[in-house]
């Protein structure tokens, strides 16, 4: 590595010749000039503390339970309009309240039963899916949509039940406890499961956490919604087909096996004839929704229409006697209590957590995504971590009255935006449409046949699968689409979790990567400008003679790439100094630090190392363009004090000049 380096007997002649080289260099810059390069890095030397640690995390809350306008009151600020704009920066409701007129409750009340009427049969159906008696899909529309009013920041978005959720707990808590065998316990797992979702949601957003939802690629959120959908498709042929034994397992192989096995039993063709039927009849009427804008509603109706006519048919022709398999009693009534059936010392509490976790994540990530959207296209900003602990409050709510876990729903939400919705008092219209409907309505369910609910369901999949994006993604980045095929494949094969799990182990895997092998570019001057480029992408741009600029283009310089960054500094320098037609042998290293947001103590030893090494070789090292985190470690670990002041830049200009004396007055590096 060394060979081309000036050995250490010549070290001393080198190293005079590049500080007299410096010297003579600085004899052509003005007095004016060594001042303001002077000057300009003791901007950056003399910086202030960046806010430790326990800073940012009381600043976190404190940002998160006021808005930021409200966080420095002034003295003269009277106590109660304190309290007052605390509550509103709690309570949104408080703020947007004060403008609501009469002329957009129209359009709320017109979207509420729209979203109603679409939200009944959907929650009796993923009430189902989740393996929980249909009542718990109406409760969680009630309850949850109220508190989100009050509290979420999002105009258009459906809170309720949603199918992906369902499967997931399903999925999971089945393992746990057999919900055939024990549905009281299945039940009382369920909320509990429900009350950890909601808990972990509320720290999100109260520690502003959100960026652990992100560790769930975009890539890896397509692949599994897809194999979600697939996974809840095959389920429904329990309904369609009306199986009375099927499995409890969610990959593919083992649902085909069921499937094939109930032929060699008693099944009814019925089932399977009236469900297709109204499935038909469903797509029809989302295709003419499609063609025609003002037809919005008829696709939004067609579920809860397909559920009274079918009811009406069973119940006149008496279908449930030849082999119709029918709901049957669903209990109705205000939403119970369920604080008693809360298990926290139950032998399966950590079970209970990690669903939990999953749950939340899931939730989350599909809440947040659906709002942004609809927020970008009505041109209003969504407070991402306000969304976190309105869904984690509501949730804990919801887990107190008889709801499971609630979520934004994307095509409730396409809906209730269709349908002209204004504010969130859309969610509260539908819930009171729900809490009429459980109180007086639930006696005309009886004979609603099961294959209509999962009609209902396999109607809502499409939507889940998301081709254009899924191509989108193998054409920008291969290794994003093996997180979205592993995601996919995992969830359809294996199980939920596991799709889950190798999701998230492609994601870190690439991160990983990404911060082992960073690219470090060398960076020259566009001509006649004093902006400096990677030569790589900018082939025009001209290096300095005698002089290497290196960019490190990773925001962490830390343990896991600090020692294969050195080396690739000091090979460079070998390979350069060791070319035949050199003009200029390399006297100075000037690297680029903008993109390096933060180091830690590995970053700092290799740095030194990297100095050590380029001294002995007559070479200096200089920094230019250093983060606020990053020059403030190096002045606490007196890297700054080894490598001396003058070797510290504000921009990549200002060390060419301290090399090559050029005066550069542009804007900037790039």
């Amino acid at each position: 590595m060394d060979a081309s380096l000036p050995t250490d007997a010549s070290a001393s002649a080198a190293s005079d010749h590049v500080f007299s080289v410096e010297r003579h260099d600085e004899l052509q810059l003005s007095h004016e000039d060594r001042k303001r390069i002077t000057e300009r890095t003791k901007w950056v030397l003399d910086s202030p503390e960046p806010p430790g640690f326990r800073q940012e995390i009381l600043g976190s809350i404190k940002n998160v339970v006021c808005s930021q306008k409200n966080n420095k009151r002034s003295s003269s600020q009277p106590p109660l309009a304190w309290v007052v704009a605390f509550l509103r920066s709690v309570f949104p409701i408080l703020s947007w309240a004060r403008d609501y007129k009469a002329s957009m409750f129209k359009d709320d009340l017109l979207s509420g039963l729209t979203l109603a009427s679409l939200c009944i049969p959907q929650s009796i159906g993923y009430a189902a899916l989740a393996q929980l008696n249909p009542q718990y899909g109406l409760y969680t529309s009630v309850v949850p949509p109220l508190i989100y009013t009050t509290m979420g920041t999002s105009r258009e978005l459906a809170i309720g039940p949603v199918a992906v959720v369902s499967l997931l707990i399903s999925a999971m808590c089945s393992k746990v406890i057999n919900p055939v065998v024990d549905p009281t316990s299945y039940t009382k797992l369920v909320f509990t499961v429900t009350f950890f979702t909601g808990a972990f949601q509320a720290l999100f957003g109260l520690f502003r956490l959100g960026f652990l939802v992100d560790f769930l690629s975009q890539a890896a959120i397509v692949g599994f919604m897809a194999g979600a959908a697939i996974v809840i498709g095959l389920q429904q042929l329990k309904g369609l087909l009306a199986i009375s034994h099927f499995t409890t397992k969610t990959d593919v192989v083992s649902v085909l096996i069921a499937v094939a096995k109930s032929f060699h039993t008693s099944w009814y063709p019925q089932n399977f004839i009236l469900g297709c039927s109204f499935l038909i009849f469903i797509l029809i009427t989302r295709v003419i929704g499609k063609k025609n804008r003002k037809l919005f509603w008829l696709p939004a109706v067609a579920p809860l229409l397909s559920v009274i006519i079918s009811t009406a048919v069973v119940y006149l022709t008496r279908a449930d006697e030849h082999g119709v398999k029918i709901i049957k009693h669903v209990k109705g009534g205000l939403n119970p209590s369920s604080v008693n059936q809360l298990q926290f010392n139950s032998p399966h509490l950590k079970e209970s957590v990690k669903i939990g976790l999953v749950c939340s994540v899931i939730a989350l990530t599909e809440a947040v995504a659906v709002g942004r959207s609809f927020a970008t296209v009505k041109g209003y900003n969504m407070d991402g971590n306000k969304e976190m602990i309105a869904m984690g409050v509501m949730n804990i709510a919801g887990s107190m009255t008889s709801c499971y876990v609630a979520t934004g729903s994307f095509s409730r939400t396409a809906v209730n935006f269709f349908a002209g919705c204004q504010t969130a008092v859309s969610n509260v219209v539908m819930a009171i449409t729900v809490l009429i409907m459980l109180q007086f309505l639930t006696g005309l369910l009886y004979y609603t046949p099961v294959a209509i609910l999962s009609s209902i369901i396999l109607s809502a999949l499409p939507g889940l699968i998301n081709y254009t994006e899924a191509c989108n993604i193998w054409k920008v980045d291969k290794l994003d689409f093996l997180a979205c095929a592993g995601a996919f494949f995992g969830v359809l094969f294996a199980s939920v979790e596991i799709g889950l799990m190798v999701a998230i182990a492609i994601s870190f895997a690439k991160i990983i990567l990404n911060a082992l092998r960073p690219r470090v570019q060398e960076l020259g001057r566009l001509p006649g400008t004093d902006i400096f480029c990677e030569v790589d992408q900018y082939p025009v741009a001209q290096a300095v003679l005698g002089v290497l600029i290196i960019r490190l283009n990773s925001g962490l310089l830390c343990f896991t790439n600090a020692n294969p960054l050195r080396d690739r500094m000091l090979n460079w320098v070998a390979e350069e100094n060791g070319k035949e037609d050199i003009k200029s042998p390399i006297s100075g290293i000037i690297l680029d630090m903008s993109s390096v947001t933060n180091i830690d103590y590995a970053g700092i030893l290799a740095l030194e190392e990297a100095n050590k090494k380029l001294l002995s070789g007559g070479i200096k090292l200089t920094i230019a363009s250093p983060r606020w985190q990053v020059i403030h470690k190096l002045k606490v670990a007196k890297f700054v004090d080894k490598v001396g002041r003058d070797c510290i830049f504000l921009t990549v200009c200002e060390a060419v000049d301290s090399f090559v004396g050029s005066k550069f007055t542009g804007p900037g590096n790039c």
